[in-house]
């Protein structure tokens, strides 16, 4: 209850995954020993969790409902006796209806996501280190592309170019480098001066990244007490760079589940709101 409350922190999680492009969601509906196994209860909750998951912008016929005790294992691995009354979950996704009773069989029916590894490389750097006899030595998640020893980078907005001479991956040296993995690349003739963590590595021959003296988002604002408007100067947090802001503009107040605009230069939004702003 507490945490689908106003508030609530499984209403914010659920907010922020749909916000951050997670699109596949499962409701574990946990202890149901101490509610006995009732039923009633577990209808209730799905009732109110499917109604504040919409409002968010899930589909409730796409999310798996799963009634587990985590404490005492059931329908985690194996279907509870437990639970006589239940049928087991089902979810539509992409046209196709799937099946199942226990928690792991709704992680398996997860469909996997398409690495973006052939969009252009972006790697935000977490840090930047000085290894002796090695030299700098980068390190960071590859988001989007894949990165190859050979390969000319640059750094925005640092504007420095290089060559990658090698890329490793937990003390192992590897071929490429691809989205999700966290690396560490060597390369020549850069000073741990020139570049540092929030930096943006891409691969200079296919659409590098640049520096930007303002740009357009669209925001949500989960809490905020008040308003907020035009001037607001709140810090941005973007990948691995830690930098103060400002809001230049409201551009057009939006529709956060059809992403349409209900309002064009709003005077102030406030909590719940979806935004574009310069």
């Amino acid at each position: 209850e507490a945490g689908i409350s106003k508030d609530g922190q499984t209403r914010e999680h659920a907010l922020l995954a749909n916000t951050l492009g997670v699109k596949q969601l499962i409701v574990a509906i946990n202890k149901m020993d101490l509610a006995n196994w009732s039923e009633s209860r577990y209808q209730e909750i799905i009732k109110e969790t499917s109604n504040f998951i919409k409002k968010v912008g899930y589909d409730p016929k796409g999310v798996p409902f799963v009634p587990i005790s985590g404490f005492n294992g059931d329908n985690m691995k194996k279907p509870s006796d437990n639970c006589p009354w239940y049928k087991g979950w089902k979810k539509e996704s992409k046209g196709v209806e799937k099946t199942g009773k226990t928690l792991f069989e709704a992680i398996d029916a997860i469909d996997p996501p398409k690495r973006p590894d052939d969009k252009p490389l972006r790697l935000p750097l977490q840090d930047v280190y000085k290894i002796g006899g090695i030299g700098t030595v980068p390190v960071g998640r590859v988001e989007t592309g894949v990165i190859k020893p050979g390969m000319v980078v640059t750094f925005a907005p640092a504007n420095v170019t290089t060559e990658v001479k090698s890329v490793e991956m937990h003390h192992e040296m590897l071929e490429a480098g691809k989205p999700g993995d966290n690396v560490g690349f060597n390369v020549k003739n850069v000073s741990v001066k020139d570049i540092r963590r929030g930096n943006v590595a891409g691969d200079s021959k296919n659409d590098p990244p640049s520096g930007a003296a303002s740009f357009v988002a669209q925001v949500i604002v989960i809490n905020h007490p008040g308003q907020i408007s035009n001037g607001y100067a709140p810090v941005l947090d973007c990948h691995t760079a830690h930098i103060a802001c400002k809001f230049e503009e409201l551009l057009e107040k939006i529709d956060r589940r059809t992403n349409k605009s209900i309002e064009d230069s709003p005077k102030f939004i406030k909590s719940g709101d979806s935004a574009r702003v310069k």
